[in-house]
C-alpha cells in the first residue's frame, strides 16, 4: 500500500488482445501498481501521462499505429516513457530497433510473470530517478523564487567568487548589507555551506535561467519576470566578464 506521500507507481499497458491486457493488468495489480489499459496507440496519445513514476507496456504490433511508431512519436515530443515492448512476432532487426531507440526491455509472448515482474520493476526505477529530479528542480525553483530581487544579485556575485566588499561595491550597498542580504539567501535556499549555494546557482542556471553568457559563462542577470537585474552604476566586471550599463536602462550590456 501507499501512503499519501510516496509517488503512486503506474503501469500502462498497450496491447489489442483484449485477454493478454487484462491478465498482464492482473498480474502487475497482485503486486500492488496501479494499471492503465489501451487497446491502440492511439487511445494512450489521446491522455496526458500520469505525473508521477510511470512505465509503458507495449506490443509491438497493434492495429492501427505500431507499437514501434508509438515509441518514435514518444521520443520525439512528448514525454519520453521507460518502454517494455512485449511480441509474439518478434524478431532480431526489430528488437535491436526498438532497444536502441531507447526501450528497456524487449520480451516475447508468452513471458514468465517474474521476467516481467522484473522488467516493470527495472523500468519504473528509471522512471522514479526522473520524478526525483524533477521534484527537486521544482523545490529549489521555489526557493529561488522566494529571494528578493536584490538577494539574487547577491546569490549571483558572491558564487562567482567576489568578496563581500567587491559586492557592496557593484551593488552600491555596504559590506554590512550584504552580509544581510548574503545570510538570507543561505537561509531561504537552505544552503548547508557555500559550497552548497554555489551548486545550487549552477542548477539554478542550468534548469530555472536558461540564459547563458558567451562561451558557456552563467548570465547574471536574466530577463524573465521572476529573475534579478543587476543594477551596476559603471563598467564593471564579474565573474571575467564585462558589464556596461545603457543609458537608457533596461538590462546589463556585455563589452
Amino acid at each position: 500500500m501507499h501512503s499519501s506521500l510516496e509517488p503512486i507507481e503506474t503501469v500502462l499497458i498497450v496491447d489489442d488482445d483484449v485477454g493478454a491486457r487484462l491478465a498482464l493488468s492482473n498480474l502487475l495489480r497482485s503486486v500492488d501498481l496501479r494499471v492503465l489499459l489501451f487497446a491502440s496507440a492511439e487511445e494512450l496519445l489521446a491522455i496526458t501521462p500520469p505525473e508521477g513514476p510511470t512505465c509503458l507496456v507495449l506490443d509491438v504490433r497493434l492495429k492501427g499505429l505500431s507499437g514501434l511508431a508509438l515509441q518514435s512519436i514518444l521520443v520525439q515530443g512528448r514525454r519520453a516513457l521507460p518502454i517494455i515492448f512485449i511480441s509474439g512476432y518478434a524478431d532480431v532487426p526489430m528488437a535491436v530497433g526498438a532497444m536502441k531507440a531507447g526501450a528497456v526491455d524487449f520480451i516475447e509472448k508468452p513471458f514468465r510473470d517474474q521476467e516481467m515482474l522484473e522488467a516493470v520493476r527495472e523500468a519504473l526505477k528509471i522512471d522514479i530517478a526522473r520524478y526525483k529530479r524533477l521534484r527537486a528542480a521544482d523545490d529549489l525553483r521555489q526557493k529561488y523564487v522566494s529571494l528578493t530581487p536584490r538577494e539574487r544579485d547577491v546569490m549571483a556575485l558572491v558564487t562567482c567568487g567576489l568578496l563581500n566588499k567587491q559586492v557592496a561595491d557593484r551593488l552600491g550597498l555596504s559590506v554590512v548589507t550584504v552580509k544581510i542580504h548574503r545570510r538570507q539567501v543561505m537561509r531561504k535556499m537552505t544552503a548547508g555551506s557555500f559550497a552548497e549555494l554555489v551548486r545550487m546557482k549552477e542548477l539554478v542556471e542550468i534548469a530555472i535561467l536558461p540564459r547563458h553568457m558567451p562561451d558557456g559563462i552563467p548570465a547574471v542577470t536574466y530577463v524573465d519576470n521572476a529573475s534579478p537585474r543587476l543594477e551596476l552604476q559603471s563598467e564593471n566586471e564579474v565573474c571575467g566578464v564585462h558589464f556596461k550599463m545603457p543609458s537608457s536602462g533596461g538590462g546589463v550590456n556585455l563589452e
